[in-house]
């Protein structure tokens, strides 16, 4: 194992896989075109969903696509309002980011919650819960220490797939 090749392992991985998957159903033609399509590179996409990218460069990106993988910045409210409120505009924020790139909550695989205050935690669940279908992905909440930049509230980043 020690003269094993992690790195060419994981990119030939999903290839193998998918050509598995694909001859298993016994179509031969169908592993071919799985293959084809599996082992082209991927690329980094950023997306700017609403508006232009800045002129400067920018601390971060708000949605990056790498191949049909979705990375959400966290998303947070900067207005007055109670966590209800927040997490309300901050999931209506997300789903609209993700269904710009062509994913949906649906597809959401992982997700970070970040909290102001963990006493939040009951009422945030109460507009949290059913907004990403009857599959929810996995998900971890914390409350920060010293508090969500900007006034949040609550702040959410996520992973999905198109």
């Amino acid at each position: 194992m020690a003269n094993s090749n992690r790195r060419g392992f994981l990119t030939k991985a999903p290839a193998a896989a998918a050509a598995v998957a694909a001859t298993a159903t016994g179509s031969a033609v169908a592993a071919q075109e799985v293959k084809a399509t599996t082992t082209k590179p991927f690329t980094k996409k950023v997306h700017w969903p609403g508006r232009e990218a800045p002129k400067e460069t920018p601390l971060f990106s708000p949605v990056v696509t790498y191949g049909s993988m979705v990375f959400l910045s966290g998303i947070g409210a900067h207005f007055e309002g109670d966590v209800q409120a927040h997490t309300t505009h901050v999931l209506d924020e997300m789903k609209k980011n993700l269904e710009a790139v062509g994913s949906s909550m649906e597809k959401v695989l992982k997700v970070n919650v970040y909290l102001n205050d963990l006493e939040d935690y009951k009422a945030m669940n109460e507009v949290f819960s059913g907004r990403f279908g009857d599959q929810p992905g996995v998900r971890t909440t914390i409350a920060a220490a010293g508090g969500i930049p900007g006034d949040s509230l609550v702040e959410i980043d996520c992973i999905a797939y198109i």
